[in-house]
């Protein structure tokens, strides 16, 4: 859990995070495992533990009912926090952050209250095909220290209507 949310929750008397939350789809596409993520900081689970997705479609919404944290100047990530304490990191393919912003429109902002299904970014899938490394989009819970269980879904998933995993806080 990030430091700031830690703080958040000790001023407002929130001492415990318990309960389960179902992530949802930030994009449309086939559900990879997270190991196969061209990128060691994603496969050995470095940011945190979940899995990718291979994208179709042209947008990402939000994978939960939360706050936006931090959105990176490319817009090509995001972070999440749940109400429950649940923070997702959703990071859009390998080698996006060099396009400099390039693909990318941001269409929410930070600190913004969002439903499952608001969209975040939109993404032009062609141009990403073309010069990103890969289009893999890991979903990673970022505060695992947290969490007591993780089940994993796999097959395809349409954005802000199927489940990718449910997490015990």
């Amino acid at each position: 859990m990030g430091f700031l949310s830690r703080i958040r929750r000790l001023i407002s008397g929130q001492t415990d995070i318990a309960g389960v939350v179902n992530v949802y789809a930030p994009v449309s596409g086939k559900i990879i495992a997270v190991e196969k993520v061209p990128d060691a900081v994603f496969s050995e689970k470095i940011v945190g533990d979940g899995l990718a997705i291979a994208p179709k479609g042209q947008l990402i919404l939000a994978p939960i009912d939360g706050t936006i944290g931090k959105i990176f100047e490319t817009n090509h990530a995001f972070s999440i926090e749940s109400n429950q304490g649940l923070e997702i990191f959703v990071h859009f393919g390998i080698g996006t952050v060099e396009l400099r912003g390039n693909g990318f429109k941001r269409l929410a902002e930070e600190g913004q209250e969002v439903k499952v299904g608001d969209p975040i970014l939109e993404f032009d899938l062609d141009y990403l095909t073309e010069h990103a490394d890969s289009l893999l989009t890991p979903v990673l819970i970022a505060n695992m220290e947290d969490i007591q269980g993780l089940d994993k879904k796999q097959g395809n998933v349409e954005a802000g209507k199927d489940v990718i995993f449910s997490v015990m806080l």
